[in-house]
């Protein structure tokens, strides 16, 4: 792609996505995804009604009369993106193609994340790591995100979900919060699931598109699989061959929906047919909610 049509891109993507995060996102993120805790920042004369457990005994034997410590949340976060760019996401029959609506969630968490000056990093993985961006604040750093999603060629294919999770375990050693942002269609990633789930506020974005669930009948048909670079006829036309798929696509979901409950991870759904607007404020109020 052309640096000018990749420009043109990060500023419609910037454009949409920062006033997004802006009109509808920042208040949500900032209270669904909470700091480290809770850091001294002044003392105070004490106040009818104060929690005596924070009275500050020696400036208060200093001063003669009671004095309390104030403290603020400690606001700073650092984000993780986790990108899919394995081969399946270059689908799409509605809307956007997967990885299209991927990007543009990615940039309104990340807008979302330096509106609240917080730290973004991104890790690109396929069935291998394809490209790690340190955490880092600023406008610059986001853009130089969203142009990296736009125009990333992954060396890789395929999709190996795992290894993604135990790199983000291993290279982000204090907690964070984690974006995993894919289609999961893999599996066998249950272990790593969980122990970066333990470590991290981990939070499962997952994108699909409507056509996926159901094999239309169309006759015959050549299907080519991006991650596996095969090609092969299917009978769409076969009773038994639509239902084995839609059973496949039932089972797997399934799948999804037991280890993200079992692990304790947060998710969302995002169809590629529909604005990815209300899963994500759905999924920040249910956030809230409990807290």
């Amino acid at each position: 792609m052309e640096t000018k049509e990749i420009f043109k891109k990060v500023r419609k993507i910037e454009i949409k996505t920062r006033g997004l995060s802006n009109q509808i996102f920042s208040g949500h993120y900032h209270s669904s995804f909470k700091g480290r805790g809770m850091a001294f920042s002044e003392v105070r004369e004490y106040q009818y009604g104060d929690d005596i457990r924070n009275i500050d005994w020696n400036v208060t034997a200093r001063f003669n009369h009671p004095f309390i410590k104030i403290f603020e949340e400690e606001r700073e976060l650092t984000v993780m993106l986790l990108i899919d760019v394995s081969g399946s996401n270059e689908f799409g029959t509605q809307n956007q193609l997967k990885e299209e609506q991927m990007t543009e969630i990615a940039a309104v968490l990340a807008f979302s994340a330096i509106h609240n000056n917080d730290k973004v990093g991104v890790i690109f993985f396929s069935d291998q790591i394809e490209k790690f961006i340190p955490p880092k604040k600023g406008t610059s750093h986001i853009l130089r995100i969203i142009r990296e999603l736009i125009d990333f060629h992954p060396e890789s294919q395929k999709t190996d979900i795992a290894e993604g999770l135990r790199y983000l375990t291993n290279a982000i050693k204090k907690r964070c919060t984690a974006f995993i942002i894919s289609d999961f269609m893999d599996k066998g990633f249950d272990k790593a699931l969980k122990i970066a789930g333990s470590k991290h506020d981990l939070v499962a974005l997952r994108v699909y598109d409507e056509r996926e669930k159901t094999l239309p009948n169309m006759g015959l048909t050549k299907v080519y699989n991006k991650e596996t670079d095969d090609t092969m006829w299917v009978d769409t036309s076969s009773a038994k061959t639509r239902k084995t798929y839609k059973n496949w696509w039932h089972e797997h979901e399934a799948y999804l929906q037991k280890l993200f409950l079992k692990s304790g991870v947060d998710v969302a759904q995002f169809n590629t047919s529909e604005d990815y607007v209300r899963p994500l404020v759905n999924l920040f109020k249910r956030r809230e909610a409990r807290f």
